[in-house]
């Protein structure tokens, strides 16, 4: 199997993962189908709308392939379908529902970080740690927060576990071992670390430190 493949087939992961975590969202907001396709496009090709711009390539290159665009939508409309006609067992095993949001979440993540460094490497800027990492983050957090901002909700990513950290660490290690060229074994290393972090954090609320004020006043 090629790298062209296993990039191809590591972005199609990474969209099935994102839509179905931003559409459960999105039906979990009420939102009609239009909204939950929209939410789940949103999030699984914003990151990488973003990442392109960063790039210089305009237009993105989600406009250059359809098929994943169209996974992206069918994706959205089979989690809207499934919602529609079980909407008791979805109140119901709301948490186990969320657990599995997290799981594809925490799926989608690692891949479109590890994507994200990759497709910076092949603009060019391979020689660029930090931007290169920060492509892999931007990919990987960009549709999230676009996600967030549709469903009027602060962006999961700056308030609840660790969320863009998991990418950093996971996608800096991608970058170290890829450099020296194996790109199979960090991407076979760095994904699950993405993943198992996510999880972790979720399930034990691992937090970053933030302030409270009393009462929830914030001084502006």
């Amino acid at each position: 199997m090629n790298e062209t493949t296993v990039i191809f087939i590591m972005e199609l992961i990474g969209t099935i993962a994102f839509a179905i975590s931003g559409a459960l969202i999105a039906v979990r907001r009420s939102l009609d189908l239009f909204g939950v396709v929209l939410v789940g496009c949103i999030t699984s090709v914003g990151g990488g709308i973003l990442r392109d711009l960063f790039l210089g390539k305009v237009p993105p290159n989600i406009f250059y392939n359809g098929f994943v665009l169209m996974v992206a939508v069918i994706t959205s409309i089979v989690v809207f379908i499934v919602s529609y006609f079980h909407i008791d067992k979805f109140e119901t095993l709301e948490k186990r529902i969320e657990g599995v949001n997290n799981f594809f979440d925490a799926v989608g993540l690692a891949t479109f970080s590890v994507i994200g460094i990759e497709m910076a490497c092949a603009a060019g800027f391979g020689d660029m740690a930090v931007f290169s990492i920060s492509m892999g983050v931007l990919t990987g957090i960009g549709g999230g927060i676009m996600r967030d901002i549709l469903v009027d909700r602060t962006p999961y990513v700056l308030k609840k576990h660790i969320y863009a950290l998991a990418s950093i660490v996971g996608g800096t290690l991608y970058y170290l071992i890829r450099i020296n060229g194996h790109k199979l074994v960090a991407l076979f290393i760095a994904m699950p670390i993405i993943v198992i972090i996510r999880i972790l954090a979720a399930k034990y609320h691992w937090k970053l430190p933030k302030i409270h004020f009393k009462n929830n006043v914030v001084r502006e």
